[in-house]
């Protein structure tokens, strides 16, 4: 089909408007951007102009993702023919993005970044990589995944470099747009592979051709060749994915980017980056390791292009055997596909040996179609949960290790977002386990993944912000001249203590919460000892989270300067003290958060 074509199939489909209805908030944030470029080049005398029309639009959009009414009726379907899906976990994602934009653009308000005269070109920047985001977290198709991922990146790497003065900045924006542009071509060439081996590029139906070679009838599996260029293909598309979660061995950009970057673009990298790349990664590994049950139908009809498949009739034939019992999801008749009647007996014949297959194999026809072709797919649910579980294992230890010797706040809170990274894959690995069982506890896996980025938000976004009031204050960011803070700004280092110490995971904070849930998923999974190098690493970060709150709370104040005085009555005091509450609250009441989670997580696990 020829862009054209597809331009006009679009423009004719009668859901155009539910797609657009469900799209509105994305929609808001292009509107955004338009007012924002208006308004710098009609309005440049307006200096807070930019401020106003971002905290606007990001309302808006907030509040636009919010599925009342005819919105929530459209949960779950697929729109703009399915390139993207609208469910319950694309709401959740969106709307946490679309929150953290809310905050971010209050706290670039309150610590001064960036200037009056760069505002309008920043906020366009990070508008333009939230709707990239957005489309991470809704993708159906390998071409918004690999459209959404260089949307999120290329502005990026632009925001890297704000500091155009400074070496370190403009190091840190060309490392990090070298190494992204190299990764996204890895990523690219294994999108290719995929989809030539599997002759589509929409998600679900990639899964459902991939449970065809899968199938128990098809004796000898995969073809070799296909099997190979599938593997490479799945390597190749976790390499584009490492480097957007800063996991190992794809992490190296990140300590020198986060410290040539201001705090508050690394606080952008650190949280709304890694919030959709998760995202991503839970559409990608849970879409081809299930058959979703609608696309089951598509057994009534030969596939365009079959891929190491059973020839045509011998697929009607069996869909035609399954569909026989009224358990099943089909409902075919053999008059119904094939009415030559010269091919009547052939036909009735491949029936026969099909489910004489069917019985050796060990299937009953009164199992649903979509479970049995689920189970098909149980190798490429192994592989993925071993990928996974070992990026996600060498991802936490080294992030902790490389934590220790760091003297920079902004490079130690580098290695705890790669850290964290780790810790949340570890529930993708769970879910992945997870798939093909009848039990809640894929659910649950991607609950406490969804709430651990929730929490994450307020943890990450809290430290930044108290790194960025520090800044200012001190025009310095090394741990050691935080010494005496506490006797000036009491509130200030109670608060930042608070947030180090949920990072680490301790009770009754809303980061023990989190993690608590995520290593339940895991004992789910029977992934011990993935469960065990999660606990040691979580006894490693006490330690250089301690180093930190120790120079806060008990290191003597340095004679040669006094320490800054940032009270709580101020406006960075008050920023960060409403960024500590929720840490402390979440920690206590999280019942109610986490619902909202399984809520989400209901668009994989029914």
């Amino acid at each position: 089909m020829s862009f054209q074509q597809l331009v006009q199939d679009v423009l004719s489909q009668e859901s155009l408007g539910a797609s657009l209805s469900a799209f509105r908030a994305e929609l808001m944030l292009c509107a955004t951007i338009v007012v924002l470029l208006l308004v710098r080049m009609l309005a440049p005398q307006w200096k807070t102009g930019a401020f106003y029309v971002m905290l606007s639009g990001t309302s808006a959009a907030l509040l636009l993702a919010i599925p009342f009414g005819d919105l929530g009726s459209q949960l779950p379907s697929e729109i703009f023919t399915g390139l993207l899906v609208f469910d319950a976990f694309a709401v959740y994602m969106r709307m946490l993005l679309l929150l953290f934009a809310l905050l971010f653009t209050t706290f670039t308000q309150v610590s001064g970044v960036p200037d009056q005269e760069d505002a309008g070109e920043f906020y366009v920047l990070v508008l333009g990589a939230t709707l990239g985001m957005c489309l991470m977290v809704s993708a159906n198709h390998m071409l918004i995944v690999f459209l959404g991922v260089e949307m999120a990146s290329v502005p990026s790497y632009v925001l890297a470099g704000l500091l155009r003065h400074r070496r370190t900045s403009s190091e840190a924006a060309l490392k990090y747009a070298v190494f992204g542009a190299g990764t996204a071509g890895v990523m690219l060439y294994g999108i290719s592979l995929l989809v030539g081996a599997l002759g589509s590029a929409h998600l679900p139906t990639m899964a459902l051709r991939l449970a065809e070679m899968l199938m128990p009838w098809q004796s000898g599996g995969a073809m070799p060749e296909l099997t190979a260029a599938l593997v490479l293909g799945g390597l190749m598309v976790m390499v584009g994915l490492s480097f957007k979660l800063s996991a190992v061995p794809f992490h190296f950009w990140a300590p020198d980017v986060f410290e040539g970057a201001t705090a508050e673009v690394a606080a952008f990298l650190s949280i709304a980056s890694k919030a959709a790349a998760l995202a991503l990664l839970v559409r990608l590994s849970l879409g081809l390791g299930t058959v979703d049950r609608s696309l089951a139908q598509a057994y009534r009809q030969p596939t365009a292009e079959p891929v190491a498949a059973a020839p045509a009739p011998a697929v009607l034939a069996g869909a035609a055997v399954l569909g026989s019992d009224p358990g099943n999801e089909l409902e075919a008749d053999p008059a119904e596909l094939e009415t030559d009647p010269a091919t009547e007996a052939a036909l009735r014949r491949t029936m026969e040996a099909f489910q004489r297959q069917l019985e050796r194999a060990g299937v009953t026809a009164a199992e649903p179609l979509a479970t049995r072709l689920t189970a098909a797919l149980d190798p490429v649910r192994k592989y993925l949960v071993g990928l996974i579980a070992l990026i996600a294992a060498i991802t936490c230890t080294f992030g902790n290790l490389a934590a220790y010797g760091q003297t920079n706040i902004k490079r130690l809170l580098a290695y705890s977002t790669i850290a964290h990274a780790g810790y949340m894959m570890m529930a993708v690995a769970a879910a992945v386990a997870l798939i093909g069982d009848d039990s809640p506890g894929g659910g649950d896996a991607i609950a406490a993944l969804a709430f651990y980025v929730a929490v994450y938000l307020f943890m990450n976004l809290g430290a930044f912000a108290a790194v960025a009031f520090l800044r200012n204050a001190l025009q310095s960011e090394a741990i050691d001249d935080y010494a005496g803070l506490v006797r000036t700004s009491p509130g200030l280092a109670v608060c930042l203590a608070i947030i180090l110490f949920s990072l680490v995971g301790l009770p009754p904070l809303a980061g023990f919460a989190a993690k608590f849930a995520i290593f339940s998923a895991l004992v789910d999974a029977r992934l011990i000892a993935l469960l065990v190098i999660g606990g040691l690493n979580t006894v490693l970060s006490l330690f250089y989270y301690l180093r930190v709150v120790k120079v806060v709370l008990l290191a003597p104040m340095p004679e040669d300067r006094p320490a800054p005085e940032i009270p709580l009555s101020s406006t960075a005091g008050a920023y960060c003290a409403a960024l500590t509450a929720p840490v402390l609250l979440l920690g206590v009441w999280w019942g109610g958060l986490f619902e909202w989670t399984r809520w989400a997580a209901s668009a994989f696990f029914f």
